[in-house]
């Protein structure tokens, strides 16, 4: 992805098995595969893959992704007072279909908004790279993920061939994410969609189609409209230690967390919940995350991801609110 080092939908977090190098495929075994499965003709992959070319700058970013910065480091590259406001810029922008796609998929504008904003600074950065080269470069020449970066450029070559695409021409991040929103090839075949109806899902040059496909990805990953997303707490003792777990889905029930020392809000929380602990310069935070929040994780799988685009969208909505 993008200029900030971020990975997009489905990419961020995905740690997969490690293959071993001889288990990747010359381009022409993959040529072959394709050209059996999804009726392409094996020389013209070939020649396509001819095109592409190894980066190393693409194996370098991957390498260092920002999510392996602490949340004292993590928060203050997105919760700037900058993005904010050109978030309530592009709100007012898209006004129209942001609220058609809150109305119709049930996920709040702020929170589009933020995606938006946390993936490409509302589409200023939205990849410098050929998404061909990238997902070249990782599928074979990055073991670690080779496997999965191999299946997105299989999706590529579908994809461009649904679109229309000369595959050497569309631009995205290191990771072969595309779009306002910057939707992986698999995530582009599957929840992007024409949402002004003009016949084209064009998620590069179209806010309003990047708005509604967005708020389609979080439906179709199960937003619960009107449900909370994550309240800060306060936690004593040491019992709540063990209720910090990594699996990012919610599975404690608020009574647990009550029982273990954790200090809820006065606002209702929705069972399950999961404890979320994030590190400051001096100490840690904690919050009391909801299935809306695992669902944010979906878009991209680290918390402090979520985290990031969940407080950005509430500065953009109280921004929004003080600008009236």
């Amino acid at each position: 992805m993008r200029l900030f080092r971020l990975l997009s939908p489905l990419v961020g977090g995905l740690l997969l098995s490690l293959p071993t190098s001889a288990s990747i495929p010359t381009t022409d075994e993959f040529a072959q595969k394709l050209a059996d499965k999804h009726q392409f003709d094996a020389a013209q992959i070939s020649q396509t893959l001819a095109k592409a070319n190894k980066n190393q700058k693409i194996l370098d970013a991957i390498a260092r992704p920002w999510e392996g910065k602490p949340w004292y480091q993590y928060r203050p590259i997105f919760i700037k007072q900058e993005r904010i406001d050109k978030g309530v810029e592009f709100w007012s922008q898209h006004a129209d279909a942001l609220a058609r796609a809150e109305e119709t998929f049930g996920v709040p504008a702020e929170v589009i908004v933020a995606i938006i904003g946390v993936e490409t600074y509302y589409g200023k950065h939205k990849g410098v790279y050929p998404v061909l080269d990238a997902l070249y470069t990782l599928g074979f020449y990055y073991p670690k993920r080779a496997k999965f970066f191999r299946s997105e450029l299989e999706h590529f070559f579908i994809l461009s061939r649904e679109e229309g695409w000369d595959m050497t021409e569309p631009k995205g991040s290191y990771a072969g994410a595309m779009g306002l929103g910057q939707f992986i090839s698999s995530s582009y075949r599957h929840y992007a969609i024409d949402f002004d109806g003009d016949g084209k899902r064009d998620l590069f040059t179209n806010p309003t189609d990047a708005i509604g496909s967005v708020a389609n990805y979080f439906a179709e990953h199960g937003w619960k409209a009107g449900q909370p997303v994550a309240y800060p707490v306060s936690v004593s003792g040491s019992n709540y230690k063990s209720l910090i777990e990594k699996p990012l889905k919610p599975k404690h029930s608020v009574a647990e967390l009550a029982a273990n020392g954790v200090d809820l809000p006065a606002s209702p929380l929705p069972n399950p919940v999961k404890l979320l602990e994030f590190e400051l310069e001096n100490g840690h935070e904690y919050w009391a995350s909801a299935h809306n929040f695992y669902v944010i994780t979906r878009y991209n799988h680290s918390p402090l991801y979520a985290m990031a685009v969940y407080q950005l969208s509430q500065k953009i909505a109280e921004a929004k609110v003080e600008a009236k």
